[in-house]
């Protein structure tokens, strides 16, 4: 693990002093302390993709390119890589991330742009992406029963995109507009509609995705 870290530091850094020091930091930045004496092959792939980071910025580069460093990793892992990132991006460097992982994105990226078929078909940021679909939130509540009278109602109230009832769930979603949540609050106890657990989804960069683009997320 250090060899490896060293040679491609040393691509950068000639003075061995400074490169010693790089290559610890970057060791201690992936958390590969415990494993600095590894040969790469006994590493699992989460440790590998630390490992490959680890190469990457050794030389405190500015600028970073990472592209889907989270594939086939373990949760634990995929946690410590997307961190190390946020901690980069602080540390004033700027990172150009690729993933398919829409939920990754959202929690890292400030300024975002979906490619389909080598464009790019829309960019900003994840609220400006949002608010060019049509798509509004998503409303899950627990209920002990409804009949079909009342989930027509439902579909019928202002934004409801479509409803469903199963499982004593009431599944709704909505278009984009001010208090959806509300108005179905209100017509439930309209109709002395008893209701337990109330969640609330907004819309997130798959929706955003699958609208624009009109179809799933592929490899």
């Amino acid at each position: 693990v250090y060899e490896n870290i060293d040679y491609f530091c040393g691509l950068y850094i000639t003075d061995k002093k400074s490169r010693r020091k790089l290559v610890d930091e970057a060791i201690e930045f992936v958390e590969l302390k415990d494993y600095r004496k590894f040969y790469p092959k006994k590493l699992s792939g989460g440790l590998l993709r630390r490992l490959n980071i680890a190469c990457g910025i050794a030389h405190k580069p500015k600028l970073i390119i990472l592209d889907e460093p989270t594939v086939a990793v373990d949760p634990q892992s995929r946690n410590n890589i997307l961190e190390g990132i946020k901690k980069l991006n602080r540390d004033g460097a700027t990172i150009v991330y690729t993933s398919h992982y829409m939920e990754e994105v959202e929690k890292i990226c400030t300024r975002i742009a979906i490619m389909d078929k080598g464009r790019i078909i829309a960019s900003g940021t994840k609220d400006e992406l949002k608010s060019m679909i049509k798509s509004g939130e998503k409303i899950t509540i627990e209920l002990f029963d409804i009949n079909n009278d009342i989930l027509t109602d439902i579909k019928n109230l202002p934004h409801i995109v479509s409803a469903e009832f199963n499982d004593s769930l009431l599944l709704v979603k909505s278009s984009r507009g001010k208090n959806n949540l509300a108005v179905l609050l209100d017509y439930l106890k309209s109709k002395n509609i008893s209701f337990g657990k109330i969640y609330s989804e907004p819309p997130t960069l798959n929706d955003v995705f699958l609208e624009i683009t009109g179809k799933e997320l592929r490899d």
